[in-house]
């Protein structure tokens, strides 16, 4: 079992920047690609971000190219989300997932374990 806690969401207005956080623990972090995915209301939850287990490898979803970057600190069982100008469409909870898999995936079905998630509301 992984068990994952994300912190760092909150209300912040257009433009602004924010940094999710997500500690691991249970099992070795190092082995899991980390993923961040987002659930607005009344939409499905949608992939936003992904690193690989060592940190070498990432892919975004287009919406966020430029803007998010996506980190890891296998030292500290932490995956990051850098979040920079901030858009009103941003808003949704933000989940962070881990995966054992080898290869990168962007389906939430591939992710084995997640956490409760983080709101983040971006007002305009």
């Amino acid at each position: 079992q992984v068990q994952l806690v994300e912190s760092g969401g909150g209300l912040v207005q257009a433009g602004d920047s924010l940094r999710l956080s997500c500690v691991a623990s249970g099992q070795t972090f190092s082995r899991f690609n980390m993923g961040w995915f987002r659930q607005a209301p009344g939409k499905e939850r949608e992939f936003v971000a992904v690193i690989g287990w060592s940190g070498g490898s990432t892919r975004y979803t287009d919406s966020v190219k430029g803007r998010f970057t996506i980190a890891r600190d296998n030292a500290k069982n932490t995956v990051y989300l850098q979040m920079n100008g901030l858009k009103p469409e941003d808003t949704a909870v933000y989940y962070c997932a881990a995966d054992r898999s080898r290869l990168l995936f962007v389906t939430k079905d591939h992710y084995d374990y997640w956490g409760q998630g983080t709101q983040v509301t971006v007002s305009s």
